[in-house]
């Protein structure tokens, strides 16, 4: 794909804030999507371009860190920020030895993404193809205003990056984000690509995208842990492992070990728990695209 030496950087330390309650105890990055924590669909997208292991993948963590560390174990190289998180180009920085002078592949733990044609991980390889190891690469996907704050050459941003050495090197170890740090600077020297993305992208930050992005998981269906019980009527939904479904469930997700009583109907909304369910409204169509810039807290705007 290239001959540059590359690695990839996993970026989990966020909080989160716009899916709260959700998560209050559980990190973004450990959120399940069809039953699956984000963090580990892209860890599995690395695998599947062959990036694996604590030599060639990392993974930041500050908000709940504990969580993502044991979760990752020895799977990738794991970077705490204990302070608070860096942000995406502070979370990069504080990376510089181990990144030793190689490209890097930089996602977003928060992005799904879903090409059915090529699952579950080669359709990002275009990013690395015939890279120069020189400038800066988007994945990304038109924009319905192509000249609104936040496009790149008329695309949104659509959760992964490929950098150079040479504009990671300097980066201090502070708070910033890779958008005024290092896109638009590529950008304004005629040094950025945007390479597009094909499939189903959702960034999940808010409750909605995160609903849609489950139900598209489940293929317009209900898809159900073996682990869960389910007694009640169930359409188009996403039951987590050791749940506890007696009532009606109608475009939602039932989170693992959470329980919906014989009298309730959940609907546009994830259960969490006994007690919790955090309205989502009605979901986007499964197959249309959210793309809400470049990470989950606002300040990642350029």
């Amino acid at each position: 794909m290239t001959a540059v030496e590359v690695c990839a950087v996993v970026l989990a330390a966020g909080e989160g804030s716009r899916l709260r309650p959700l998560t209050e105890r559980v990190p973004k990055a450990l959120c399940p999507v069809g039953n699956v924590p984000l963090l580990d669909r892209v860890l599995t997208r690395l695998a599947g371009l062959g990036l694996t292991g604590t030599r060639r993948v990392a993974v930041n963590a500050s908000y709940l860190a504990g969580q993502v560390i044991a979760h990752v174990g020895d799977r990738a190289h794991r970077s705490v920020e204990p302070d608070g998180p860096l942000g995406t180009a502070g979370g990069v920085a504080k990376l510089h030895d181990w990144i030793g002078g190689r490209g890097v592949l930089v996602g977003n733990a928060d992005a799904y993404l879903a090409d059915p044609r090529r699952p579950p991980g080669p359709d990002i390889a275009a990013l690395l193809h015939g890279w120069d190891g020189e400038t800066v690469r988007l994945l990304g996907q038109p924009a319905a205003d192509p000249t609104a704050p936040g496009t790149f050459d008329g695309h949104v941003f659509t959760g992964f990056s490929l950098l150079p050495w040479r504009r990671v090197r300097d980066l201090p170890v502070e708070f910033g984000d890779l958008v005024r740090t290092v896109w638009r600077p590529a950008e304004a020297a005629g040094e950025l690509t945007v390479v597009p993305y094909p499939g189903t992208f959702y960034d999940t930050g808010t409750p909605v995208d995160y609903l849609t992005a489950n139900l598209h998981a489940a293929g317009g269906g209900t898809l159900v842990d073996p682990t869960a019980l389910v007694t009640g009527p169930c359409r188009s939904a996403v039951i987590g492992a050791g749940a506890r479904v007696h009532g009606a469930v109608t475009n939602a997700v039932v989170w693992p070990q959470a329980t919906v009583r014989p009298h309730e109907h959940v609907r546009n909304a994830i259960r969490v728990g006994d007690e919790l369910t955090v309205g989502a409204g009605e979901p986007l169509l499964p197959g249309a695209s959210s793309m809400s810039g470049e990470a989950d807290e606002r300040s990642e705007l350029p």
